[in-house]
């Protein structure tokens, strides 16, 4: 994280010129994880797998 404006937090990763905004809620809409998910290169079972670390 880089930084955070209001309730976004800005994602970078090294060594790519993309940036994510995520939302910091406490529930993100199912189809706005799902973008979330496709726009960061990861799929939606990498993404669980991190999540259950």
């Amino acid at each position: 994280m880089i930084r955070q404006r209001g309730s976004h937090m800005i994602l970078v990763k090294e060594g790519r010129m993309a940036t994510l905004s995520v939302p910091d809620h406490k529930e993100v809409a199912k189809g706005t994880l799902r973008s979330l998910i496709r726009c960061s290169g990861l799929t939606a079972e990498g993404f669980v797998a991190l999540a259950g670390r």
